[in-house]
């Protein structure tokens, strides 16, 4: 048995609530890390055009002339808030693509738990230079690059602690995981919200680089239960057969379709607070709800739905009709297109008049479920049928797709001046619906090929 066999084998055979008790140290590094990535995220866009890209504080950031000469040498002039919407779509992009890197990093040199402690490392850099306007970019560089290291790498990990042939409990591992990321991406909007609208932007950014720390801590802590390479064959260098590349293709049209409901979820951290501050009834008596608040409904959804939707499947899987990966990825595509469209028919509904908040709470719990029918099938989908010695490059990929999916946000959130708040909500929904679309025309080809990893 070799020595990745052998440390597989003693932290699977460490079990808590009958998973192997590295999830539990994974899925809590995730959330103080999700704390601090959603926690910053919740103010990005409002501080960006609120205080940061104004003439007075603009000038004194490092490169962001630069920056913004280019862009507009690609997409012509740009208003405060387009500025604002590209930026953040570059930024959300970049996070999401350098996983594919760390994924290569971490196969062929440092190991993911290497690879996750540098990540972390740059993080928590990355949100302390956020404290300092001249810094900004650097700051958004440093999170860039840790990201990439941490993402990937540990939801390989994940995968990881479980045999290839445990499909049930390695799916379910990936939901109990994605709660640790909406359980950070509840309280981080939430803490840093109301810090930065009572204490000012710089506090709100200052404990997010606290609690990255901490995320840092736990995953020290939690060490030796974490299998330092991903593997699973004990040939994990052989040459890829033509069944693997058939799989690995299928893995990418599948990646292309989770593209659409990404696009359509994401919004709501981009435009979705400029949204919420121009057009929701904010003030409750003598308070003024923090937008970034709705964000974390969003994420509260999500954990409140998981046991329910647990729940659902195990029923279903006695019945023998729980619907499998593509399936489910369809179910997801469809709520994010209800949920957009509902947000439309409620602009509709009032006629410029604010909106009552419940609308954009609703919009917000529809968006956390279609999530948990989504992603975290998706990432147990790659995690699974992955060919062996390429498996945390194909979660870096799987990763890439947001990057696709936020860069293209960026761009739509440009156009947000220029169509009515109705129909840039009900554009959202179309893209989303197109993902549904996709799953019921081409999942059963699908997941023929996938079924045979």
């Amino acid at each position: 048995m070799s020595p990745v066999e052998t440390t597989l084998e003693r932290a699977a055979s460490r079990t808590l609530a009958g998973h192997p008790r590295g999830l539990f140290y994974l899925a809590f590094t995730e959330a103080w890390e999700r704390f601090s990535f959603y926690g910053m995220m919740g103010l990005l866009a409002l501080y960006m055009v609120d205080q940061l890209l104004l003439p007075e504080h603009a000038v004194h950031v490092a490169g962001l002339a630069d920056l913004r000469t280019g862009l507009e040498a690609i997409f012509g002039p740009l208003s405060t808030q387009a500025f604002a919407s590209q930026i953040f779509g570059l930024y959300t992009g970049l996070v999401y693509f350098t996983p594919l890197f760390g994924g290569l990093i971490a196969d062929r040199w440092i190991g993911q738990r290497n690879a996750v402690v540098l990540g972390a490392f740059s993080m928590s850099a990355g949100h302390i230079a956020m404290a300092f306007d001249r810094s900004f970019l650097i700051a958004l560089l440093l999170l860039i690059v840790g990201s990439g290291l941490l993402k990937g790498n540990i939801a390989a990990q994940v995968g990881g602690l479980y045999p290839p042939e445990d499909e049930t409990r390695r799916t379910h591992g990936y939901v109990l995981f994605s709660t640790g990321i909406n359980v950070g991406a509840i309280i981080g909007p939430v803490l840093c919200g109301l810090l930065a609208q009572f204490y000012g932007w710089h506090y709100g950014f200052g404990i997010a680089a606290l609690f990255m720390l901490i995320g840092l801590a736990t995953y020290l802590h939690g060490y030796r239960y974490l299998p330092a390479r991903v593997e699973r064959s004990t040939h994990p260098d052989r040459r890829l057969s033509r069944d693997d590349w058939r799989i690995i293709g299928a893995l990418f049209i599948v990646m292309l379709i989770t593209v659409l409901q990404s696009v359509s979820f994401y919004q709501l951290w981009n435009v979705g607070p400029l949204w919420t501050r121009q057009q929701v009834a904010l003030d409750l008596g003598g308070f003024r709800i923090p937008v970034p608040w709705f964000q974390s409904i969003n994420s509260i959804a999500s954990v409140a739905g998981v046991p329910l939707l647990l729940w659902i499947w195990r029923r279903q899987a006695r019945k023998g009709r729980e619907p499998n990966d593509l399936a489910k990825i369809g179910w997801g595509a469809w709520l994010a297109a209800a949920s957009n469209l509902m947000l439309a028919a409620a602009i509709i509904i009032y006629d410029g008049a604010r909106i009552n908040p419940l609308w954009p709470i609703l919009y917000s719990i529809g968006l956390g479920i279609s999530f948990l029918y989504y992603w975290p099938t998706l990432l147990a989908l790659v995690s699974r049928a992955a060919p062996s010695g390429v498996n945390a490059t194909l979660m870096g990929i799987a990763y890439m797709s947001l990057f696709v999916s936020n860069i293209v946000i960026g761009w739509i959130g440009g156009f947000y001046e220029r169509m009515s708040p109705a129909a840039f909500w009900a554009l959202h929904a179309a893209i989303a619906a197109a993902g549904g679309l996709a799953v019921t025309l081409f999942g059963r080809r699908l997941s023929r090929v996938l079924e045979s990893a």
